[in-house]
């Protein structure tokens, strides 16, 4: 795949990071911009999963497709596969609100706090593997 895959790991481990950054401007400003938090947290935990299978040199595919991508993972990482498979609903947040005729409601508050803490939480484990192996 890559010539250095710790290289290209971190890369998107760094990618990941900045889009849980922008999650939390998003949900910081006044008012929350909700629909922008929600698609950086499937942003976010696309690109942790990206990491973890460029971590361990393993082709993927350009895809926004969460559940693709962990069992693509869990095949890898098998004691992340609870987690992997919660991340499926975040999926559609690539694309729910961002473009004309696909809008929908943005989910109450206690789901985009659910979804910021998945993303947050396969970051940090996407991290956990990626940097403790450096």
């Amino acid at each position: 795949m890559e010539a250095d895959p710790r290289a290209h790991a971190l890369a998107w481990l760094a990618k990941a990071r900045q889009d849980l950054d922008r999650v939390a401007r998003c949900l910081a400003a006044e008012p929350p911009d909700t629909e922008d938090a929600l698609f950086h947290c499937q942003q976010a935990a696309e690109k942790a999963l990206k990491a973890l299978l460029a971590r361990h040199d393993e082709p993927f595919r350009k895809t926004h497709d969460l559940s693709a991508l962990g069992k693509q993972c869990a095949a890898l990482e098998p004691e992340l596969t609870s987690l992997l498979e919660r991340l499926d609903d975040l999926t559609e947040y690539a694309w729910v609100f961002r473009y004309p005729g696909e809008f929908t409601s943005p989910p109450a508050e206690p789901e985009i706090e659910d979804a910021a803490g998945l993303a947050r939480q396969i970051v940090l484990e996407a991290a956990l593997r990626i940097e403790s192996n450096l």
